[in-house]
């Protein structure tokens, strides 16, 4: 597999969960849908790490340090909103966080949060 086709695999990936997670939001499966939107910010900057540098991404979930690993520059919102979105991965995966995010992830909180990744996510997507 060539640099360019890891790359590819890490962007194709991610639009797949990206996917998944608005059809999750359409079944009203909102924890989920967060989850998958998370999923899909890490996939796309492990992409572009491996697009900008050759080597192989952080075996990581945090997305400020994978921006850092991919060299770029986040405003104070931009990374306030990653540490956001980071934290649904770890409460979605560990049960004694589940509830509280289950309470957290209701219809409205998810929309105005799935717009924000979105941002992020072809922001990101348009770095490579």
């Amino acid at each position: 597999m060539t640099s360019t086709d890891i790359a590819e695999f890490w962007k194709k990936t991610a639009q797949e969960d990206w996917d998944t997670a608005q059809a999750l939001f359409e079944i009203s499966r909102f924890h989920h849908a967060l989850f998958f939107c998370q999923l899909a910010l890490e996939k796309i900057l492990k992409g572009l790490v491996y697009a900008k540098t050759k080597t192989h991404p952080l075996p990581i979930h945090q997305l400020v340090k994978l921006t850092k690993q991919a060299g770029l520059t986040l405003t104070n919102i931009q990374q306030q909103q990653l540490e956001e979105i980071t934290s649904w991965n770890i409460e979605a995966r560990y049960d004694s966080y589940k509830r509280e995010f289950y309470q957290k992830a209701t219809k409205e909180f998810t929309f105005q949060w799935m717009k924000v990744a979105k941002e992020l996510f072809l922001w990101i997507k348009n770095q490579y």
